[in-house]
Formats: C-alpha cells, structure tokens, sequence
C-alpha cells in the first residue's frame, strides 16, 4: 500500500511492543506514518522493535492501558489508534480478574482518550473466543456470541464498549477478530502459539506434543495477513461500526502442523508425542471470511510459506 492510500499521519498502537503490534509499527512506519508505540513491556518485548527502534518517526513511550491518566496523555494529536494490547488467552485462567482489567478496562480507556483527543479511526483487535463453542458452519460475524472462556468474555465486553462509544459519540470504530496468528517475534513459551511452541521445541531436540488427537483444525493466519488487515480496515470508511473475522480461511490440522515441521527439519528420529485434551478446546474451526475478502483483503500467505519464514527468524532469534 502506498502512503498516498492511506490517510492518517500520526498513529498509535498499543501493545506495540508485542507480537502483532511490532509488526504493526514497522508497517506504519514502513508508510512513512508518525507512530507512538505504548506498550508497559509485561508481555511485549523491546527487542520485538529492535531492527527499527531508532527510526525518526518512532516513539516508544512504556505506559499500560489500565492507568488512565499517565495513558491517556500520549493520544493527543493522534490520527488513528490500533489496539492491540490484550491479556492472552493462555494466561487468563492463571488471573480472570487482571484479564478482565486489562480486555475490558483498559478498552474502556483507550476507547475514552480516542473520544477526549477526538482521534478519528479506531481498530480494535479481537477474538475468534467471543463466539464459543461453534452453532453452525462456516461461522460468520453474526454467528452467536457465547464464550467459553474468561479471556472470550472480557474481549466480547470490549466489543461492546466499542460499540456503545461509536453510538454515543459517533466515533469510527472497526474491529478485527484474529484467528489462529502465527509467525516471527510470537512467544515460543507455553504461553505462546502452537506454531512457535512447536519449532521451540524441535531446535531444543524434543519432539512436537499435541493435546488431542491432532485431527482439530485451525485457520492459521499469518501475521503479516493480520497487519494488513489492519491497515485495510484503516482505510476504509465503510468498515465503521462493523465487525470482520480475520482468518485466513486455510483448515490446518495440528497434526498437519507437527508433522511439517519436523520434515522442514527433517528429524526423522523425532516422533510426536500426545497428551490428554486441553479443557475448552475447541476441536473444528471453519471460518467465513468473505466480509473482509469483500473490503479488498487478500490472504497472500500460505501456510508452507509463513512456517519456513517463522523457522528462519527462530533459527537466527535462539
């Protein structure tokens, strides 16, 4: 996309730190955009904008979205607001309540220093979680909403805030619901994604662990997908007060994943190893993304193609 298509000069991105939201920043930046990353570095990491962190039009600024007044500061002047600082999905059982202050609170107080600083677009990112246990195939935007989970519960009550914020004060307000993001600067952790727990785990000589019987299916969208669909959602007027999935639309077993993994490797001598079903797991996914596809979005990343290109950053990041 070329500067001339997109409209905003100055952006924020909370969570800029983190995984998406350092993506996010080096595109913006990348447009020649004036971009304040706010991030409080808990789960973000400084080295995530390690390649780009002296760039003219970058500031770093550490500050946390549940305070308020030191927050809320840093939106003067600001264009447009990517939100993309969140509690994880994995991490929510560990602390419901920081969860909810964070999904929901921190929404709440981004959303009101957009309305104070009279910001003009904001992207909110979500969650496939908000729906729950699937109703009816493929799911699309207005496929009911019931978590099952703490984390699915506080991100559907920032749905909500940002609904209400854009009928009360007729504020632009879009929202993404990510599926399944993969790709380099992800957690390899635990905590973090399946992709990147699973090479973690190969460079370490141990095999790949599925929980289940590796048939569920996932819709792994690339990160790069995910910025932008960002950017997209941006750029469009119509896309105000509407919902979009965000996922690639590719169904991708995890045993599929394993099993390609350790061929990129080629570790025959590895086998992969199973264990008993995570509680909440949600075994199918099938995806309608024709609401975004519609906007213009093109998924260009293929599943091969984004695994080999987060192998390499974790072979040079270990």
């Amino acid at each position: 996309m070329s500067i001339q298509a997109f409209p905003y000069k100055r952006a924020l991105v909370t969570g800029g730190g983190g995984f998406v939201g350092s993506h996010l920043v080096e595109e913006l930046l990348n447009l020649d955009v004036e971009v304040i990353c706010l991030d409080n570095f808990s789960a973000g990491k400084k080295k995530n904008l390690s390649t780009f962190d002296s760039h003219p039009l970058l500031t770093v600024v550490k500050s946390d979205v549940t305070d308020f007044d030191h927050m809320s500061r840093f939106f003067k002047d600001v264009d447009v607001v990517f939100h993309q600082a969140v509690s994880k999905n994995t991490v929510c059982m560990k602390n419901p309540r920081l969860d909810l202050k964070i999904n929901a609170e921190g929404t709440f107080n981004v959303l009101e220093a957009s309305r104070i600083h009279a910001v003009k677009k904001v992207v909110h990112a979500s969650t496939g979680s908000v729906y729950g246990e699937p109703v009816y195939f493929p799911e699309d935007e207005a496929h009911p909403t019931n978590p099952v989970s703490f984390y699915g519960t506080s991100k559907l009550a920032a749905e909500k805030y940002c609904s209400v914020f854009k009928n009360l004060y007729d504020m632009d307000i879009s929202v993404l619901r990510y599926f399944h993001v993969y790709g380099p600067r992800q957690e390899d952790n635990d905590d973090g994604g399946v992709v990147s727990i699973f090479i973690r785990r190969v460079l370490a000589d141990q095999p790949p662990v599925i929980f289940g019987d590796g048939k569920q299916l996932r819709s792994f969208t690339f990160v790069k997908d995910v910025v932008k669909a960002n950017i997209l959602l941006a750029t469009k007027k119509e896309t105000n007060g509407e919902v979009y999935n965000c996922a690639s639309g590719l169904k991708i077993t995890i045993q599929q994943l394993a099993d390609l993994v350790l061929e990129r490797f080629k570790r025959t001598d590895l086998t992969v190893e199973y264990s008993g079903w995570k509680p909440g797991d949600i075994r199918y996914f099938e995806i309608d993304n024709s609401k975004i596809k519609n906007l213009g979005m093109n998924f260009s990343w293929g599943f091969e193609d984004g695994v080999d290109e987060t192998i390499k950053w974790m072979k040079d990041n270990k």
